[in-house]
């Protein structure tokens, strides 16, 4: 017959069973890692940070010279169709060098621009209107000098004369001619010396 264990001896503790064990060590393996957050994230993080840095490095490189190129193209039209402004330039100066020629050659005659006189016997209603270039007896004398030297003198020697003509006097084959041979006199006397060559008229009005 087989021994009856003794109640008084004490039972061994069942071995630890591998299986039961094995749940209390799954949670701390499926558990996350403060490394694997970090990496989980770190998509996102790049994402923020090279975000700015892409926009600036498109709009300095690409952006910026394909509007820089736009705009040249309208600018180098707009100057190769001024190019011939530069020709035109130098052109002028060869015409003011012509005009200030001209006007050298002219300097020594004078004029008396916009002469008004009331006509004799007209009681103030008709008047001469005048204009005439005054040229010198030698062909290089300068007569402006001259006359802007003596100016109130000669230009009441003007209208003493202009204002003595009547209408009928004008009216006459020849008047200018004769008016012009007063002048002429008139200039020469006032000036002790035979200086006026001729006059010449730009304006002759009468109303």
């Amino acid at each position: 017959m087989a021994a009856k264990p003794d109640p008084k001896e004490p039972k061994e503790a069942p071995a630890p069973n591998d299986k039961s064990a094995a749940p209390a060590e799954a949670p701390a393996a499926g558990a996350p890692s403060k490394g694997s957050a970090i990496k989980a994230w770190l998509p996102a993080i790049a994402a923020v940070v090279l975000a700015p840095a892409a926009s600036f490095a498109v709009s300095q490189f690409v952006l910026l010279p394909r509007m820089q190129q736009k705009l040249a193209a309208p600018a180098a039209e707009h100057g190769a169709a001024d190019a011939p402004a530069p020709a035109a330039a130098e052109e002028s100066p060869k015409k003011d060098s012509k005009e200030e020629k001209g006007g050298a050659a002219s300097s020594g005659n004078y004029e008396f621009s916009n002469i008004v006189v009331n006509l004799a016997g007209t009681m103030g209603t008709r008047y001469l209107k005048t204009s005439f270039v005054v040229t010198p007896t030698e062909k290089n004398a300068n007569i402006k000098a001259t006359f802007e030297g003596q100016k109130a003198k000669l230009t009441d020697i003007t209208l003493n004369v202009l204002s003595s003509l009547s209408l009928a006097d004008l009216e006459e084959p020849g008047a200018k001619n004769v008016l012009r041979e007063k002048l002429v006199a008139a200039y020469n006397q006032a000036l002790d010396k035979r200086v006026v060559d001729q006059v010449y008229f730009s304006d002759f009005v009468i109303q």
